[in-house]
């Protein structure tokens, strides 16, 4: 099982039998019969389900009247299944899901905001990012998610390089276009920048931060359009400016291919990259002349982690992250004991053992939105994260105190911006401004009218 601590949670539960037993069978036999709950998780890989079954087991032997049933959902097929679930009468007491999805619950009524919130409080709101609460919360401040774990995408860089020519971090929008131009030098085949031009969904996720770093957004929360506006429209000219600092033609997320051979200064990419920079054989598919002409083959770097760091937040007229935010939900079923279980359960996961060994199911995609975890000795006990470093990963992970979406404002789900996402809009119109040359008003305006149209 790759980079799980499974002997964090066996000892885990060898202690928690040892503490029952300890006491005496009589007092197992006076236990009455355990409330039953359902946990239902997106976490789908059976890896990942031992390992939270491992906690499961834990936590029943430290609870012996709670029994956890952890029940795995393709998270494309959760609403659907929440549905059906719903009619039936036969919800789950905690689901586990992206913010978004929360929110449609939380907004369709099927979750219990005030558990929720008890949680929250429980745990110490303070302790929380800010921007992970935020994205979890209605309108009027109900609870409809606890935030649990996410992954953020940022501006990954070469530290060493900024240093030796005295840059500063790439963090503003000044900041990121003077580095991409002064490490811009093609006729070395060094490029100073990567940002996704072609029309797919790398675009969007690269354009989005810096969007919404300038005050520029999609929809209000009535769901009324604010897409072609001034901030959006210097947002794109800035974006235009980047490409040019590319490698040659439309590019997508598989151009990291020459951060990795050391012919980049900066690209996007999500936190998911983190083993790729700092294992060798995870790194083999981006060391090859396979996708790009003017790479060779090349040889693993071995200091490139330490010399990476990334910007997660992105400054303009306000700051501003990308990234998904992993939540769970105690869903209203109308049984105390159930959400009391629940609730008990979920202040389990948050505690730091258990917590670190949730998150190492997947080091860098799953980030802590507990602040202080991500700079403890048993989070960076792990082999891809121990090769940052305390200082990089705390501010990686700080990004979940701006992070932000398109597709959700003030509380309120817009479904129209998942329907821009799905037909690629903004994809498309940075292809026609960045790479047709089409004008940058007529580029917003085909964008404005294809959004119209949707239903």
């Amino acid at each position: 099982m790759k980079f799980v601590k499974l002997g964090m949670c066996t000892a885990l539960l060898l202690l928690a039998t040892t503490s029952i037993f300890a006491n005496g069978q009589a007092d197992v036999q006076e236990t009455k019969e355990p409330v039953t709950i359902e946990y239902w998780t997106t976490q789908t890989q059976t890896d990942r389900q031992s390992t939270i079954q491992l906690l499961i087991d834990t936590f029943e032997v430290m609870n012996p009247e709670i029994s956890v049933k952890l029940i795995a959902v393709d998270e494309n097929d959760m609403t659907s299944q929440m549905a059906t679930a719903a009619t039936s009468k036969t919800l789950p007491a905690l689901v586990e899901g992206a913010a978004t999805t929360m929110v449609s619950f939380g907004a369709d009524g099927l979750l219990n905001v005030d558990a929720n919130k008890a949680v929250i409080n429980s745990i110490g709101r303070d302790k929380f990012f800010e921007g992970a609460l935020k994205i979890n919360e209605s309108e009027t401040g109900a609870a409809y998610g606890i935030p649990f774990h996410g992954w953020l995408q940022g501006l990954w860089y070469r530290v060493d390089w900024f240093e030796e020519a005295g840059l500063e971090a790439p963090t503003t929008w000044e900041n990121i276009e003077k580095a991409a131009k002064y490490f811009y030098k093609p006729s070395e085949n060094t490029y100073g920048i990567l940002v996704g031009t072609k029309a797919e969904s790398f675009s969007e996720q690269c354009f989005t931060p810096i969007a919404q770093s300038n005050g520029a957004t999609l929809f209000d929360k009535n769901g009324n359009l604010t897409f072609n506006t001034p901030q959006m429209k210097e947002a794109l000219e800035f974006y235009g400016r980047l490409a040019k600092y590319n490698p040659p033609g439309p590019q997508t997320w598989r151009a990291r291919d020459y951060y990795l051979q050391g012919k980049m200064a900066m690209f996007f990419y999500s936190t998911y990259i983190m083993d790729d920079l700092a294992i060798q054989d995870v790194a083999a598919s981006s060391l090859t002349a396979e996708n790009f002409n003017d790479l060779k083959d090349s040889q693993f770097d071995p200091e490139l982690a330490s010399h990476t760091s990334m910007a997660p937040t992105i400054e303009n007229t306000q700051s501003a992250s990308y990234g998904t935010i992993v939540s769970l939900g105690i869903v209203d079923q109308g049984d105390s004991a159930k959400t009391e279980a629940a609730r008990k359960f979920v202040e389990y996961l948050f505690e730091p053992n258990s917590y670190v060994t949730f998150l190492h199911m997947a080091p860098g995609g799953m980030n802590p939105v507990i602040k202080g975890i991500a700079e403890t000795d048993e989070f960076l006990d792990n082999s891809v994260l121990s090769r940052y470093g305390k200082e990089a990963i705390g501010e990686i992970v700080e990004g979940m105190q701006d992070i932000k979406t398109f597709g959700i404002v003030d509380g309120v789900k817009i479904e129209k911006a998942d329907q821009v996402t799905a037909q690629q809009i903004i994809p498309q119109m940075i292809y026609k401004y960045t790479q047709e040359g089409l004008d940058i008003d007529r580029a917003m305006a085909w964008a404005t009218k294809e959004i119209n149209k949707l239903d």
